[in-house]
């Protein structure tokens, strides 16, 4: 169903850019092959010129070649807004610098002819390149997750296979006991979810899934009223939903590096927070169910 959703968002997004960049070709908002004459004031030197554009000096550079000139216009306010769209959607790699094609030069009038650089598909060019962009972004990110979540999940595995895990389900076995009630004493259920809210608190959002998938299908075998959620189904849920977390997701740390020290505290108190939040609606509805 996602995947239909983002589809349709996709072909949405692509029919607007096709109609927007159709209308600017119907009305040639660009000014394609339109020959826009301006006065200059003042020829500084042989290669170099003062255009006067709505009152204001606007300074180009005289680029020959065997064939034709051209005028480099560098890129500031003072160019009319128009001027700085096209030079941001020029076929060139400098975008501080407008190429403009330099027809002819009167220096009786003082005035010469230029033609903009030609711009067309503005849209779909910009959805193309977001679409690339993009690509290339989730190729990399897949390749520096994967070796995170390999660490983690190694850590992880390691932990269970050693014991590490059945010391750590002693350990908060007196706020599991308070949290889930309904659950029998070393009952497998307390691994699952010890090992899901450890998943959680490191970070490992995926890694975290199957695991509470896994403590739903054990809370499920004891749940005596098949057809609706127990009240450690429901806790559990709260908890998963209220993000118990210490450390910043994996994908988080692949996106900003040692950058993501920055969010610990906000983490921890925003997590803080949830939990208790999720915490105490689960008791009171609990409560008021019993």
């Amino acid at each position: 169903m996602l995947n239909l959703i983002w589809s349709g968002l996709i072909i949405i997004s692509i029919v607007l850019a096709l109609g927007h960049d159709l209308e600017d070709e119907w009305n040639n908002h660009y000014g394609n092959n339109n020959i826009i004459e301006l006065p200059y004031s003042a020829e500084i030197n042989s290669s170099s010129i003062l255009l006067l554009y709505n009152n204001t000096h606007i300074a180009a550079h005289i680029k020959k070649t065997e064939s034709h000139a051209k005028l480099i216009i560098p890129v500031n306010k003072s160019l009319p807004e128009l001027w700085q769209a096209i030079a941001q959607h020029q076929n060139s790699n400098n975008k501080s610098r407008l190429q403009a094609e330099l027809i002819s030069i009167n220096a009786n009038t003082n005035k010469l002819q230029l033609v903009l650089p030609q711009v067309h598909w503005i849209k779909l060019r910009a959805i193309s390149q977001a679409a690339f962009d993009m690509a290339e972004f989730a190729v990399k990110l897949a390749i520096g997750l994967a070796g995170i979540m390999a660490l983690w999940l190694g850590l992880m595995r390691i932990a269970e296979k050693s014991g590490l895990i059945f010391i750590f389900v002693r350990i908060i076995q007196p706020l599991l006991k308070w949290l889930f009630p309904d659950i029998p004493k070393d009952h497998p259920a307390l691994g699952s979810i010890s090992l899901n809210l450890a998943a959680n608190v490191l970070g490992l959002g995926n890694a975290a899934t199957p695991l509470g998938i896994k403590a739903m299908q054990q809370l499920q075998e004891l749940n005596q009223h098949k057809e609706k959620a127990s009240h450690s189904m429901c806790m559990f849920l709260a908890l998963n939903t209220s993000s118990v977390q210490l450390l910043p997701p994996v994908t988080l740390i692949a996106i900003m590096g040692t950058q993501v020290s920055e969010l610990m505290l906000p983490i921890i108190l925003a997590t803080l927070c949830s939990t208790l939040a999720a915490i105490f609606s689960a008791k009171l509805y609990a409560r008021i169910k019993a």
